[in-house]
């Protein structure tokens, strides 16, 4: 029994047609990583997963080796995660990362919408977005992949730090600074310094965030940046939203368009501005 190198086990991957956390899903061909539980030691369904179909099962430990189909490692969720940064640098497409107290996933679902007009486009499934949840989403994107939306939830100091390090994007967007997860950040002002470790490393690799100026922590954190801003107060935005309103369903008019949404409430506005503000920025204009 050895320990595999990151390179031989993502040549393994490839031959796969899915990763599996899971024995209950299991598809043919799928590429199964055996995850510890609080209860559970996914390890002792090495053989199940192979019955099952499984082209290649991660274990860490070697008591449950099965054939030369089972790869041992020392640790199977580091591995995971080592694995989707291989598989991230190995497709080098552009990812934008989407993170915030509220509203995540509406605002990955709506860029989804409007990046996929143009793109082939792949986002986090449902809320699948921490330090498992990330990596088994970077490993569902495939050469036919144009971008990837990755959506990273957080509640403490340093996780999307991590994860953003896993993901490696070139484009981010913070949807707010809320009171979410407030006992795991320490306060408000935690909050903030939490969700702006995707600013720092956006900012220390010289990639894009969009900004919505009409917050004002956010226009004021990426003063120095690289950035793509959308507003309805500001006139010198790039993207500038006339009127905003919502009775109920939010309708925007901007650039002699009014777009109709199906969203109800104003606090739903900015994450659909973000979505227009991304699509524009991608030359979709419709």
């Amino acid at each position: 029994y050895f320990f595999m190198d990151i390179s031989f086990i993502h040549h393994c991957f490839l031959q796969c047609s899915s990763v599996s956390i899971d024995t209950r899903n299991i598809n043919p061909k799928s590429f199964f990583v055996a995850l510890k539980g609080a209860k559970i030691d996914a390890n002792s369904f090495a053989k199940v997963a192979l019955e099952k179909g499984a082209s290649y099962v991660l274990i860490d430990n070697k008591e449950f080796y099965v054939d030369e189909r089972t790869i041992l490692v020392e640790d199977t969720l580091r591995s995971l995660q080592d694995l989707a940064k291989f598989h991230r640098n190995y497709l080098a497409i552009p990812i934008i990362a989407i993170t915030g107290s509220n509203g995540k996933t509406t605002t990955k679902e709506l860029f989804q919408v409007v990046l996929s007009q143009k793109f082939k486009t792949k986002a986090t499934i449902g809320n699948l977005n921490n330090h498992i949840g990330v990596p088994l989403t970077i490993l569902s994107f495939t050469k036919e992949t144009e971008i990837g939306i990755v959506e990273m939830g957080a509640n403490h100091q340093k996780e999307i730090s991590f994860l953003c390090g896993i993901a490696q994007p070139n484009f981010g967007y913070i949807t707010n600074f809320g009171k979410a997860h407030l006992e795991g950040f320490g306060g408000i002002e935690g909050v903030i310094k939490g969700k702006s470790e995707m600013y720092d490393f956006i900012f220390k690799h010289n990639q894009t965030i969009f900004v919505y100026l009409d917050d004002s922590i956010q226009a004021q954190k990426t003063q120095e940046f690289n950035r793509f801003t959308f507003s309805k107060a500001d006139l010198n935005a790039n993207v500038y939203f006339e009127k905003v309103e919502a009775n109920p369903f939010v309708c925007l008019f901007f650039d002699g368009l009014t777009i109709q949404s199906h969203l109800i409430g104003l606090y739903n506005a900015s994450n659909i501005m973000a979505a227009i503000a991304v699509g524009n920025y991608f030359g979709i204009k419709n």
